[in-house]
């Protein structure tokens, strides 16, 4: 049916929903410059320069911390000026306690040393090469040595020690801390050296080992006791192989054989130079 007034107009198309509507503004993306525009960006920040009121900022800026510090100088300076008659007094009295403590300390040290180089120093000099000697000769095996320690008895009848084995145990003793070390009747020191013979036993120093043999170490006897019960260590090698292993903590032990030091055929010592 038409209405008296003419034909209805056609209805208006409805225009696509835009997807960015409802979405605050903060959540909407930026189209991301193209990489054109990103190099004429780039070129533009390469060539900034400043400008004269740039310029004449930074300058102003200095000016101000240069004018802080002096002024911060200043009043550092004038302290003293506005402090009172007895707080002068009192920072006097801490200055000379200080110097006279300071004064003390100089003649106690002058003191030290007036004793260093007279009849004192002689015997405190000898008395720190008496100890030096005695470390020396305990690390060199010639002198007989006691104290607290471990020992290690070994019954190998089957004769399953190995050159590495008895290397594995003297390296785990000194590890925790053995100053002192006999194997059978030979002292075990730097030099020492497990080698075999042509029968395959197990030499130390050129001395073969006659089970059973004890091992005797010096030092904490807990932690030498608990470097022998490492898991395949030296004693769990031995007992695998079906040698039988004994470690006794003693609060004393004795390590008695002695190391005949022999002469170096090519090491020299370096000759100290002292400064004129």
């Amino acid at each position: 049916m038409s209405d008296e007034h003419g034909p209805a107009p056609p209805p208006e198309p409805t225009p696509a929903a835009d997807p960015r509507a409802g979405r605050p503004p903060w959540s909407r993306r930026r189209p991301l410059p193209s990489r054109a525009e990103a190099r004429r960006r780039l070129r533009a920040f390469g060539r900034f320069h400043p400008t004269r009121g740039q310029l004449v900022a930074a300058l102003l800026t200095a000016l101000l911390g240069v004018a802080l510090v002096a002024q911060a100088r200043v009043t550092e300076e004038a302290g003293l000026q506005q402090l009172r008659q007895t707080e002068l007094v009192a920072l006097l009295d801490d200055v000379t306690t200080r110097a006279q403590e300071l004064g003390a300390e100089v003649a106690e040290l002058e003191d030290d040393r007036s004793r260093l180089l007279g009849a004192e120093g002689d015997e405190a000099a000898a008395e720190a090469a008496r100890q030096r000697l005695q470390s020396y000769q305990i690390l060199a095996g010639t002198v007989p040595v006691e104290g607290p320690g471990i020992t290690v008895l070994v019954d190998d009848e089957a004769g399953v020690i190995t050159q590495t084995m008895l290397l594995d145990g003297i390296q785990e003793l000194r590890d925790a801390g053995a100053e002192a070390i006999q194997i059978g009747t030979v002292r075990v020191v730097a030099s020492s050296y497990v080698g075999t013979d042509e029968q395959g036993r197990v030499l130390v120093d050129g001395q073969p080992l006659s089970t059973p043999y004890t091992i005797t170490a010096v030092g904490d006897a807990h932690t030498l006791a608990g470097a022998m019960a490492i898991p395949g260590g030296f004693s769990d090698s031995l007992r695998g192989a079906g040698a039988g292993v004994t470690v006794v903590e003693a609060d004393t032990v004795l390590v008695d054989a002695l190391h005949e030091p022999s002469e170096p055929r090519y090491a020299q010592p370096v000759p100290s130079t002292q400064d004129p």
